[in-house]
Parts: structure tokens; C-alpha cells; sequence
């Protein structure tokens, strides 16, 4: 979290459009402006500036941001840090989609292919160093 400002408990799962946005607030120093957002993520999108101002303010509401008059303009800095939106969204995957297990977890992936023997090894590494 950022300087003790949003809560781990209060988060709550964001919807893609508004994760996207977050993601590029994480990627740049604060403050952050709708003309940065739109800069970075708005024409790619195809997103009208409205779109843009209407998910800041619900990203204001959801507690992720806190947002500062400046002129005419709005300024934004992150509460909930990318880090701690992440642990909430992997601790949500583990318990629904595999019952808190990292077993699980790994086995679904070495049974779908979607790990290599590079990152078996990788892995393994890991968890000798954590275990030393």
C-alpha cells in the first residue's frame, strides 16, 4: 500500500477496463492526468476522453486513487499499490480456482504444457533457496 493511504481489506476486483487504466497509473511517476491516460492507453483503446474521466472517478469511488483539482485540471495518485492489488487477485485465483493449493496451481500448468523445462528448473532453484 502507498503511505498508509487504502486498505488490502477494502479491495475489491476491478473490471478490465479499469484495471488497464491502473496499470498505466502503476507504470508512471504521480501525479497522473486523463491527458496522460489518454496519451498511453486512450487511442489504442479507442476511448473517448468522457470514457476516461468516467473511469478515474470510478477508480475515486473504488478507493484506488485520490484525485486533486489543479486549474482545470484533475491530478490522480494511486492509493492501493500494484503490488497489493496483485496479492488480492492471486490470493482470489488460488481459493477459486484451486483451493488454496500451490500443488494445484503447478499441476494444472505441467499438465496443460504451459511450462517449460526451463521454468521447471527455475522453479525447483526457487524453492531449494527459500528452503536453505
Amino acid at each position: 500500500m502507498l503511505k498508509g493511504e487504502g486498505s488490502v481489506k477494502n479491495i475489491k476486483k476491478l473490471p478490465d477496463a479499469e484495471f488497464d487504466i491502473m496499470k498505466v497509473i502503476w507504470a508512471n511517476e504521480p501525479p497522473m492526468t486523463t491527458t496522460i491516460i489518454m496519451e498511453q492507453l486512450g487511442k489504442e483503446k479507442e476511448w473517448k476522453i468522457q470514457t476516461v474521466v468516467s473511469l478515474m472517478l470510478r477508480l475515486v469511488e473504488r478507493g484506488f486513487l485520490r484525485s486533486e483539482k489543479h486549474g482545470k485540471e484533475r491530478r490522480y495518485f494511486p492509493l492501493i499499490s500494484k503490488e497489493d492489488y496483485l496479492k488480492f487477485e492471486t490470493g482470489n485465483f488460488m481459493k477459486q480456482y484451486h483451493d488454496n493449493s500451490l500443488f494445484h496451481l503447478i499441476n494444472t500448468l505441467y499438465d496443460d504444457k504451459a511450462l517449460t523445462d526451463k521454468e521447471i528448473d527455475e522453479l525447483l532453484k526457487w524453492v531449494k533457496e527459500r528452503r536453505s
